[in-house]
């Protein structure tokens, strides 16, 4: 039995792989085109080679005639939709078409029978147990079909070996028909998973979304800055933000661990805390106290850990930045250099203590931070880092740097969002807004 089912198995997939480019409407015409050309071809051999035996050509091209009418059916079942219902009567000519083609190319002496096997799998691919006992039915029809041509010379072995006949072809239905079962229930699973990920995403989505900042046109005319947030697949804890301080501008960017609605809260609240931070110039107690809000929550510690980075950037170019875990700020110098900002501070929720550092913005200078999601775009994992810079060296607008990044972004498949922000000092003489 083990053996019957692992070839129904086989003879399932083969079948499958096949109808995957069917159109489901054709899928009975294209059954029924194999098994009508196999009894065509039969017949046909039996009647050109001389050692294929032929004991009632009437029969066995009676039952062409049947397989065939059955594909004029199959035929128009394409055609008219109201046909569809009527399928079951295609496999069921065959087993009659089989019957004959068996009788007349030597009865228990045909070499023909197996190809009622393939109306047997038709019929017990669908669903419902009641379809293992159809092919059962219609293998009886076939076996038992010479009966009322002739009963001579069959004896009490000829009857025992089409009760074993029968025997094993109920197996492969049964065996074809549970496996169309799990196949049904597999598909049907995957499918109540794909709706549950996609209304995930779509949560996950609105939430990121929330997260943006508002237009730059809010922050002082002293700064240019720019921004983008480019989502993967799978919706991360990215986020980004940016406001007017009394002396200056503040800009985050931060990077929570975990994919999701629940990484987005995270980040929701992340950014919230250190937002209520704008009153204190020091970067590092934004930290401390985001860090203490995600203590004292009901937050899942899986998603506790958040690299962030946070500057202060004053009118007249001085920064003071902090830095929790992530490492990736940078000063792309006038003259082409990039210095890279990054302490050894831990992410919050893991570290319990940050520091503050200063910098100088001079003019024509670009402050740049990006989330870990900018390093995936390059080809090389371990010099990722080495070819952003070589990135930032080439490009010393702020709006171009922005603008490389995000189209390199939207061009390849990603597993991780990419964030990147840009910000410059203008200079007075050069109006940024009428």
């Amino acid at each position: 039995m083990g053996r019957v089912t692992e070839g129904a198995d086989a003879v399932g997939r083969a079948l499958n792989t096949a109808l995957r480019r069917v159109p489901l409407e054709k899928v009975p015409l294209f059954r029924q085109s194999f098994i009508a050309l196999l009894i065509v071809l039969a017949a046909v051999l039996s009647a050109t080679l001389p050692w294929l035996i032929v004991t009632d050509a009437i029969t066995m091209w009676l039952g062409v005639a049947v397989a065939v009418a059955a594909l004029v059916f199959a035929a128009l079942m394409a055609r008219h939709a109201e046909l569809r219902r009527w399928e079951m009567l295609v496999p069921a000519a065959d087993f009659v078409a089989v019957g004959l083609l068996r009788y007349g190319t030597g009865d228990q002496r045909s070499v023909f029978l197996p190809i009622v096997l393939l109306a047997v799998i038709w019929v017990a691919s669908w669903p419902g147990r009641r379809n293992v006992l159809l092919p059962l039915v219609g293998t009886c029809v076939t076996l038992l079909l010479p009966y009322l041509f002739s009963s001579e010379g069959r004896g009490p072995s000829e009857l025992i070996r089409l009760a074993f006949a029968l025997i094993v072809y109920a197996t492969v239905a049964a065996a074809v028909n549970e496996l169309a079962r799990q196949a049904k229930a597999r598909l049907e699973r995957a499918r109540a998973q794909q709706h549950a990920v996609e209304r995930e995403l779509n949560r996950a989505a609105v939430v990121q979304q929330s997260l943006l900042p508002p237009d730059a046109s809010t922050l002082p005319d002293a700064f240019a800055v720019f921004g983008a947030c480019v989502p993967a697949r799978e919706v991360g804890g990215d986020f980004f933000d940016w406001y007017p301080t009394s002396s200056g501008i503040a800009v985050t960017v931060g990077d929570v661990m975990g994919k999701g609605v629940g990484a987005g809260m995270i980040a929701a609240a992340v950014r919230s805390v250190i937002r209520s931070s704008v009153d204190d110039g020091d970067p590092a107690e934004a930290f401390h106290r985001a860090s203490v809000g995600l203590t004292t929550s009901a937050y899942d510690t899986e998603t506790q850990f958040t690299t962030s980075f946070h500057a202060r950037i004053d009118a007249d170019g001085g920064v003071l930045w902090a830095d929790a875990g992530h490492g990736l700020a940078f000063i792309r110098r006038a003259a082409g250099g990039v210095d890279r900002l990054n302490s050894a501070d831990l992410p919050i929720g893991v570290g319990t203590a940050w520091h503050r550092h200063r910098s100088q913005l001079d003019d024509g200078d670009v402050f740049v931070c990006v989330s870990d999601g900018v390093l995936d775009l390059f080809p090389v994992e371990l010099e990722a880092l080495h070819d952003l810079e070589q990135l930032l060296a080439a490009t010393p607008e702020p709006a171009r740097i922005v603008e490389v990044v995000e189209g390199l972004a939207r061009e390849r498949e990603r597993s991780d969002d990419v964030t990147v922000v840009a910000t410059t000092l203008v200079p007075t003489s050069v109006p940024v807004r009428p």
